[in-house]
């Protein structure tokens, strides 16, 4: 049997979800990758620390899957804009939806709204085109709410120097914003405790490399009940963890110019603004663990005088044009791969959709999880064009999709135009004399199509 699938997303997920169909021994698929940015690689381009190159590593591993033969990348393609979902039924004979989750949460208490997300601090240092070019980085104490990797990731730039950070890919906007930094202090919080925390433990450990930065934890926060214990006896993770949580405890503080406090058991509860509106503190309620798996409120509250506020309370998907959307959970509805009508489940299947990746389950859990969705998710759909259940599209040439773009006035970027985009940020990196790298981001969306647009 012969299929030509749309993915939608050219993240991990995406990509992952093309790399096993178009694997598949038992049917010649061919697979089309959707993506709206006018480069490919999502979150792990854009949403993934600059001093990370280990995690960046993972792009070589997408870029072998996008060179195969049988996936093309149609880039600069918003679904739900330029296309439809509708569109897609048309010429393909199903869809997978992978647009993951790049906004942040909103920090739901008094005075929240002054609060940054950590989705918009990340995208700007990274260099998203959809994201500021400029940041303000005066605040000598800053407060980052959160204690996952993001959360890590957040804290850890703002506690390193612009210079440290030349060696990476950081565009030149965004160097001139870091080597101006004044934060001095940076103080993470977490409601719950040390063996809570939703670090991996290698990230957690890499907060403390730089020689300008020192990690510090109050001895009072290193707490458990019976039922820590055996979460971390349970899981190596959260384990190796602790333990490195630990070591910062016993710490005294040295002459290191920039300080990172992990404070454990302080749920914030107001973010503290003078009459201009101007941030002037965060106030955080103590917290005690109930020996049932939860906290209580201990009634004491802290005024911590800090001058910004970051949340890395989580990420959210954004809806789709066209295809259903849980608001509350901010997801595609589904049943571990099917499309659904509606959240309760009970009215049935979107006819030819699939989800896949963050927006399928939530922001949660990392590549290894991202790789056991797309197999449920493409095992699912094979299953149902075995069954018959897939039902042919109206347009059936291979490159009917290219007209109906070019039709509509679409400057779409390919898979080739991604190669000149690569090779024109490596000449950027090696050119810059000062300050020579791998490679040096280009910023301007305009600017990234003027390589990566298709030629034709």
């Amino acid at each position: 049997m012969s299929l030509r699938v749309a993915v939608v997303g050219a993240g991990p997920a995406g990509i992952y979800a093309s790399d096993m169909l178009i694997r598949n021994e038992e049917h010649d698929i061919h697979v089309d990758l959707f993506e709206q940015m006018p480069a490919p690689f999502g979150l792990i381009r854009y949403g993934v620390a600059p001093d990370h190159p280990r995690i960046k590593g993972i792009v070589k591993s997408l870029h072998n899957v996008l060179d195969k033969d049988k996936l093309r990348l149609i880039a600069n393609v918003t679904v739900g804009r330029d296309i439809t979902i509708d569109d897609l039924r048309d010429y393909y004979d199903a869809v997978v939806l992978s647009t993951g989750a790049v906004r942040d949460r909103e920090l739901l208490i008094p005075g929240g709204d002054k609060s940054i997300g950590a989705g918009e601090f990340v995208g700007f240092y990274d260099g998203n085109p959809r994201f500021e070019r400029d940041w303000n980085l005066g605040a000598k104490e800053v407060a980052v709410i959160g204690v996952g990797n993001v959360a890590l990731d957040v804290s850890r730039i703002l506690a390193k120097t612009g210079e440290e950070l030349t060696v990476t890919e950081i565009p030149d906007n965004v160097y001139e914003s870091l080597k101006n930094n004044q934060a001095e202090v940076v103080h993470m919080f977490g409601r719950r405790g040390p063996a809570q925390a939703k670090f991996t433990p290698k990230e957690l450990r890499e907060l403390d490399e730089s020689d300008t930065i020192q990690v510090l934890v109050d001895p009072e926060d290193i707490d458990y009940d019976e039922l820590s214990e055996e979460v971390r006896r349970a899981d190596k993770s959260i384990d190796l963890n602790c333990q490195v949580l630990e070591q910062y405890a016993m710490r005294e503080p040295d002459d290191a110019p920039h300080k990172i406090y992990i404070h454990f058991f302080e749920e914030p509860v107001e973010v503290l603004t003078d009459d201009s509106g101007a941030i002037t503190g965060l106030r955080t309620e103590r917290q005690e663990l109930d020996g049932e798996g939860g906290i209580r409120g201990t009634g004491k509250f802290t005024d911590w005088p800090v001058q910004q506020v970051y949340h890395a309370v989580g990420y959210r998907s954004e809806p789709i044009e066209g295809v259903p959307f849980d608001l509350n959970r901010h997801v595609i509805p589904n049943d571990g791969g099917h499309v659904l009508h509606d959240a309760s489940g009970e009215t049935g299947f979107e006819d030819k959709l699939y989800v896949t990746g963050w927006i399928k389950r939530g922001p949660i859990g990392l590549i290894g999880n991202t790789k056991s969705d797309a197999k449920e998710t493409t095992d699912m759909l094979i299953a149902d064009a075995d069954a018959g259940l897939l039902a042919a599209p109206s347009h059936t040439g291979e490159d009917e999709i290219f007209d109906l773009l070019r039709e509509r006035g679409v400057d779409y970027a390919t898979w080739e135009g991604w190669y000149k985009l690569d090779e024109a940020e490596r000449a950027l990196g090696a050119a810059d004399t000062e300050h020579p790298r791998e490679r040096k981001k280009i910023v301007e969306w305009e600017d990234m199509l003027g390589h990566s647009r298709f030629q034709g």
